[in-house]
């Protein structure tokens, strides 16, 4: 009923600049978004939140992105982005789009999402 779609990864040298977008579609219902975040995960550890950004417009980034990536949505085109300049190497990782909200349908029925896209891979070489 509901899917997120990221793309715009890609490999790029140090220094340089990728804008990752993420696509939210909705079949079915009429979804809330409450939060919308952008998380990542390099080869062996853990997934790591990079920035959110709240219904209110509240945006928050870890330390290591802080000043480098900006986080930002269009609610007309239903899609959250992520801009990264000055990339590291250390920025290389999958990095995924991820919701959370509430999807009302016919009913009415009222369903509590925590939603993933598939990720992108973004490649920082030194």
């Amino acid at each position: 009923q509901v899917q997120l779609v990221e793309s715009g990864g890609g490999f790029v040298q140090a220094g340089g600049s990728l804008r990752l977008s993420c696509e939210i579609t909705t079949t079915r219902g009429a979804l809330r978004i409450d939060e919308l975040a952008w998380y990542r995960q390099a080869p062996g550890m853990q997934r790591d939140l990079v920035a959110k950004i709240t219904s209110g417009g509240m945006v928050s980034y870890a330390d290591s992105v802080k000043g480098r990536f900006t986080i930002s949505r269009d609610d007309a085109k239903n899609t959250v982005s992520l801009q990264m300049n000055s990339l590291k190497p250390e920025d290389t990782a999958v990095y995924y789009c991820y919701l959370e909200g509430v999807l009302t349908t016919v009913g009415p029925t009222y369903k509590y999402l925590e939603l993933w896209g598939q990720g992108t891979l973004v490649t920082v070489s030194s």
